[in-house]
């Protein structure tokens, strides 16, 4: 297992990255919000040699826009793992099970062919909400009070957020950052032989 942080405009744009071998990073959220630190903190990420990834926060309604906002506003490169945060919104709503699936597709249409796609949302809505098993091409699973890389879930997963403090704490089930980076594809938006 490796570890790795996640990280909003809520956090400091030179995060910790001791020990740690990939960073995702709050890209955009809706329509309309783009995180602004975004882009210090992937430099940041990357100048520690991590492997970055870039998270939506998605919203009921308008999934090709919000899909577009995320391929356009985000500021990953090549080889960044992208993500779809489907969890209940601060105003109560949640996207439904194809609105989720809806953005997967569309982000992959709009701009997967170097990256990775995945799905980040939390053990009840895996189990509970979702009705189709799609996590896209991976599943980043949020469990806390359980060890890390033991989410109690059946399906595969290939991270796992355990913990919020100090930062939101995720391990990757990859043997080594070689393996993550081969997986993503590359790394630092350059292919890696």
């Amino acid at each position: 297992m490796i570890k790795g942080y996640d990280v909003s405009a809520f956090q400091d744009s030179h995060f910790a990255t001791a020990g740690v071998s990939f960073a995702f990073i709050k890209g955009t959220e809706g329509r309309s919000y783009v995180n602004p630190r975004q882009k210090e903190q992937a430099a940041h990420a990357r100048s520690a040699g991590l492997v970055v990834g870039f998270y939506h926060f998605l919203h009921p309604g308008h999934i090709k826009e919000q899909a577009a906002h995320f391929v356009k506003g985000s500021a990953s490169v090549d080889y960044d793992l992208l993500v779809v945060d489907w969890e209940s919104n601060p105003d109560g709503t949640v996207a439904t099970c194809a609105e989720k699936d809806s953005f997967i597709a569309e982000v992959k249409r709009l701009g997967g062919a170097h990256h990775k796609i995945g799905l980040y949302c939390n053990r009840d809505f895996w189990r509970h909400r979702d009705t189709t098993g799609n996590a896209g091409d991976f599943l980043w699973i949020a469990e806390y009070g359980v060890a890390a890389g033991k989410p109690n879930i059946q399906a595969k997963w290939k991270f796992h957020q355990y913990t919020d403090k100090p930062l939101d704490t995720n391990v990757g089930n990859f043997s080594s950052k070689g393996e993550l980076v081969a997986f993503a594809g590359g790394i630092n938006g350059n292919k890696e032989n």
